[in-house]
């Protein structure tokens, strides 16, 4: 067992963060080859580093880094209490960078207040399992898909878990019967709504959780095409897919360009695009303070390309689907509109049985927050 405080090691792990160096990979690097530290001392030392950069603005950054820690630990625990304790208008002032009033005019109270709570975990067993995995594991509680009628209800596969295990250790988790998945995430796969025996394709797929979703969905029949333009991820995604027991998928490199990786048309495309990740700032507080408005530019700019990129794969009568982690005007509501007011043969469809787009906020789903859009191709 380590001889060191949380706390303390939290600080040394903040005295490395650099913009080039987010909190996140500096606590990874940290951990690489700790074995003095067991998982529930590692689970401390985040909760530290975390709970520091959720109350960043409330700082006295000029104190000593240990006190901040302290302050810090001690407006989590007030908050806790009584969210009522902070106003909303210190939330609205403090909670996030201020250019996100200008992307987020009318920021809920709610969302901020979630911003400041720990995030939930959730898993999502593969179809086969659930009903016996939440016996297995315990402390599973099903999402309540209720909301969203385009869901299927009938067998929910996500689940909340709020127990002591370290999943990633379980068997259950080595045999591949489930997936860390965030609520949100699924959802994404649920607007999809692959067949089985369809051709679709994961343009943007990164290590492969909503590939995987989507193969589960498709009962692992029909094909699925996976790129990304890093080779890391992509192998990363092929020993989730070994794990998971899924054989209907194909990897390819694919940099965003014009040059598609394949010249196969699809039933349906899944453009789950690079954003600012404002939805997911519960998760990941560091963020908030690295990310600016430049880059929410810079990105709706991409979001417009790839959208334009994999229109062209799409056979006539298929389906286009838009998914970002992110909250902002400028990667949803206006990468939207903008595709399809250049796309006149991309009607805008239904997202989970509501309107053509939808928002997936943090407070009402405890998980990431997401902006999902849809369209169908017109029939030739």
């Amino acid at each position: 067992m380590s001889d060191s405080t949380p706390d303390q090691h939290a600080a040394r792990i903040i005295e490395r963060v650099t913009p080039e160096l987010p909190a996140d990979a500096a606590l990874r690097e940290a951990f690489a080859g700790r074995g003095d530290l067991d998982p529930a001392e590692k689970r401390a030392v985040v909760r530290s580093v975390f709970i520091y950069y959720r109350w960043y603005g409330w700082l006295d950054t000029r104190e000593l880094l240990s006190r901040c820690l302290v302050a810090a630990r001690e407006l989590q625990i007030r908050f806790d209490k009584d969210p009522a304790c902070i106003k909303a208008e210190a939330l609205a002032a403090r909670a996030v960078p201020g250019w996100v009033e200008s992307e987020i005019s009318s920021m809920p109270l709610g969302w901020l207040q979630q911003l400041q709570r720990e995030p939930a975990l959730w898993i999502r067993a593969q179809a086969a399992f659930a009903r016996s995995l939440p016996r297995a594991l315990g402390h599973c509680t099903p999402a309540d898909l209720s909301p969203f009628p385009g869901c299927p209800r009938d067998l929910p596969t996500g689940f909340r878990y709020d127990g002591p295990k370290d999943l990633f250790r379980t068997d259950e988790f080595r045999k591949g019967l489930f997936e860390i998945q965030d609520l949100a995430s699924q959802l994404v796969g649920y607007a999809c709504a692959p067949q089985p025996g369809e051709t679709w394709w994961d343009a943007c797929a990164g290590e492969g959780g909503k590939t995987l979703h989507l193969g589960d969905l498709m009962k692992n029949q029909g094909v699925i095409w996976a790129s990304d333009r890093s080779a890391r991820r992509l192998a990363t995604l092929r020993k989730r897919a070994g794990r998971a027991q899924l054989f209907n998928y194909r990897v390819a490199n694919w940099n965003g360009g014009p040059f598609l990786p394949t010249k196969r048309k699809f039933d349906g495309v899944l453009v789950d695009a690079p954003c600012s990740g404002v939805g997911t700032w519960q998760r990941n507080p560091h963020a908030r303070w690295t990310t600016t408005m430049e880059d929410v530019r810079e990105l709706a700019a991409l979001q417009r390309q790839l959208l334009d990129h994999v229109a062209k794969a799409i056979k006539p009568g298929g389906r286009l689907v838009y998914a970002v982690c992110t909250l902002t005007g400028s990667e949803t509501t206006a990468v939207a509109a903008d595709f399809s007011a250049r796309h006149p043969d991309f009607v805008p469809g239904p997202v989970l049985g509501r309107e053509a787009s939808c928002f997936l906020w943090p407070h009402e789903l405890r998980a990431n927050g997401m902006y999902i859009a849809t369209w169908k191709r017109a029939q030739a």
